[in-house]
């Protein structure tokens, strides 16, 4: 990664910033804003989407930037753009069919949204950056033909759990070791957890309480490593993956199947590992020689060597994923090619027919976990597709949604991606 700041450096000696847009000024979007203006040298925000214009106009300011343009055509952007100069917006279509921008940041925790969005960026030849896991999980696969198509790279975002596992996993495997499990460390996993039970923990942070939930009920992780399953080719070792607790991820290799391990990789977590908020990844080497190095390096006897990265800072990467896409072509988590695992909608509560599901993070179900093939065989319904469909019946707590059991809405992009992505990978 030090080769990026090399050649940012030299971008911004050239007068040749790399220009790119966020769409999304929530918390993590004005994070990710801020970061660019203020500590990225070669690389100029241009511009800011948000559905509440002074929200757009936040993220400058807490950098402190005023002099921003507000514009509603690409038209009036591109001037903009051309006269060095920022912009705000409600208008994302402005944003994604202007000229002049290299990357665009996908930060609105949308799943129909952000695919109209992400689709027309890059048929207009910008590179995406998603820190957007629950587009990613859904429809991933075939937005990457779709980028192959454009010539564009899309990429989920250093920092956030996917893009920090992946530099780990490709670290691992450099130095010849063989990547077995990918994973992730949580302290809490509870699926019937509600935006009014996690209240009070959102307002602490100031986070939306429906984006905290995902994460306490599990979806949430289930996304990112779904997102981690299509870009290693790694599965799920069962629904919902293994989870067990563990007092230091340096234990975990223990916890887990080692024939599932050997046998293609893995994909999971441990609840409640020190050092919280980290990643890790198990690697597997048997040869004599380098088990003696191993050992000598203080990494033990093996042969499951457990690396792992103690924190993940998801607005202060984002700007080097944008660098590795723009400049070099390079991804840090992307689909591989056929969807690995797919994360499905289950009941959280009794439900009943004519009721319409909510989305991910609320009240009427929480996603896991699967095997793509396992998923298309009893034809789930991906959690990604789940808000606003109508229940045809009576569903218990705890069931797995599948597709026939829900009415869709009609004439939406994510489904239809959805559908296409099916027909194409099976």
């Amino acid at each position: 990664m030090i080769i990026v700041d090399s050649a940012l450096r030299k971008r911004e000696e050239e007068g040749k910033p790399i220009r790119v847009a966020v769409l999304g000024a929530g918390y993590m979007g004005r994070g990710i804003a801020y970061q660019i203006l203020k500590a990225v040298p070669g690389m100029r925000l241009v511009a800011v989407y948000n559905r509440t214009l002074e929200m757009a106009k936040r993220a400058y300011q807490d950098a402190g930037a005023e002099d921003f343009k507000v514009i509603s055509s690409s038209s009036e952007l591109e001037d903009v753009i051309r006269q060095g100069g920022y912009a705000v917006t409600d208008n994302v279509m402005a944003v994604c069919e202007a000229e002049g921008i290299d990357a665009v940041v996908e930060v609105t925790g949308t799943i129909e949204f952000a695919a109209h969005a992400v689709m027309r960026a890059m048929e207009h030849g910008k590179h995406i950056v998603l820190m957007n896991a629950e587009l990613d999980a859904t429809v991933g696969p075939i937005l990457k033909t779709y980028a192959d198509r454009h010539g564009v790279v899309l990429t989920n975002s250093d920092g956030d759990q996917p893009g920090v596992i992946m530099n780990l996993f490709r670290w691992v495997r450099s130095i010849g070791m063989n990547p077995v499990l990918a994973g992730n460390m949580k302290g809490l996993q509870d699926p019937y957890r509600t935006p009014e039970t996690q209240k009070s923990y959102a307002d602490q942070y100031n986070q939306k309480p429906f984006m905290v939930t995902s994460f306490a009920d599990g979806t949430k992780i289930s996304m990112e490593m779904a997102v981690v399953a299509n870009a290693t080719g790694f599965r799920a070792g069962k629904r919902g993956m293994y989870g067990p607790e563990c007092d230091h991820v340096n234990n975990s290799p223990d916890l887990f199947p080692k024939e599932q391990m050997l046998q293609g990789g893995l994909v999971d977590y441990v609840l409640g590992a020190q050092p919280a908020g980290g990643v890790f990844v198990i690697g597997h080497n048997d040869e004599p020689i380098q088990r003696q190095y191993m050992n000598y390096y203080k990494m033990g006897e093996g042969p499951f060597y457990v690396f792992y990265i103690p924190s993940h800072l998801c607005h202060l990467e984002t700007p080097l994923t944008v660098a590795r896409a723009v400049l070099f072509g390079d991804a840090s988590a992307t689909p591989l090619d056929k969807p690995v695992c797919e994360v499905v909608a289950v009941a959280k509560r009794p439900l009943k027919k004519g009721e319409t599901l909510d989305g991910v993070g609320c009240f009427t179900s929480y996603g896991v976990i699967d095997n793509s093939e396992i998923c298309r065989g009893e034809n789930l319904l991906p959690m990604g597709l789940a808000e606003g469909c109508t229940l045809k019946g009576d569903l218990p707590i705890d069931t797995p949604l599948t597709m026939d059991d829900v009415l869709f809405p009609d004439n939406r992009l994510c489904d239809q991606l959805f559908a296409e992505q099916t027909a194409r990978f099976g």
